[in-house]
């Protein structure tokens, strides 16, 4: 699983991060964040502002985006939180990176259900293009982490990339994604089975069938 322990307190990470501020339209975002609570309650507004403060180191080092220990500390003092309560929500949640990764983040599912359809053959194709668990490639491209489970149990195996999630794969079709990412192409999110829209049974339904193409009213047929 991948490693919740932040990235160390350097002064070189200092250097970099320590004047970190919102850019203006990322000040308003923050603000309208906050906005949704009661008075008294701006911490709830946490999370979108992690989540805010990664996205805007991803866009200034055009890559997934991480919480630097700085940028941490930063988000704290706007909600005037301590620092170790805003570092426990970060370490808690997997969708906040709290050491560098690459421009596309590979998180592939090994829960028993991908598991049991193909994950490894999976993780084996990510590893053959140089990914390494935890680590950035030496082309900045990858980062690869195995999580637990996604929620996409019916369209197993997959893996989230980035915002998306690619599902029903297989080492060439997960080849196929990575292949469109590194071109700088937006492959199709979601199911890789040709034929299939979402997670309806492989091969059509088997019942409902009417409901296809129209609201089937079927109360007069019970």
């Amino acid at each position: 699983m991948a490693d919740r322990t932040p990235a160390p307190d350097t002064p070189e990470l200092r250097a970099r991060w320590g004047a970190f501020e919102w850019t203006p339209e990322n000040r308003k975002t923050a603000d309208w964040h906050i906005a949704k609570y009661p008075e008294g309650r701006q911490r709830s507004a946490v999370m979108p502002l992690l989540d805010l403060a990664q996205r805007q180191v991803g866009a200034e080092t055009d890559t997934q985006g991480w919480l630097p220990l700085p940028v941490i500390e930063y988000v704290a003092k706007y909600l005037d939180m301590p620092v170790i309560r805003v570092l426990e929500v970060a370490s808690f949640y997997f969708m906040y990176n709290l050491k560098p990764v690459g421009k596309f983040h590979v998180q592939v599912c090994g829960t028993t259900p991908c598991m049991l359809r193909g994950s490894d053959d999976i993780m084996t194709a990510c590893k053959k293009r140089g990914m390494k668990k935890g680590e950035v490639s030496e082309d900045g491209l990858w980062t690869l982490t195995e999580v637990e489970c996604m929620g996409n149990c019916a369209t197993a195996p997959m893996v989230q990339i980035n915002d998306d999630n690619f599902e029903d794969l297989t080492p060439e079709r997960l080849h196929a994604v990575l292949d469109a990412l590194a071109a700088g192409e937006q492959p199709k999110a979601g199911t890789q089975e040709p034929g299939r829209h979402t997670s309806e049974p492989a091969g059509g339904p088997t019942t409902l069938k009417d409901m296809v193409t129209e609201n089937h009213d079927y109360r007069g047929e019970w």
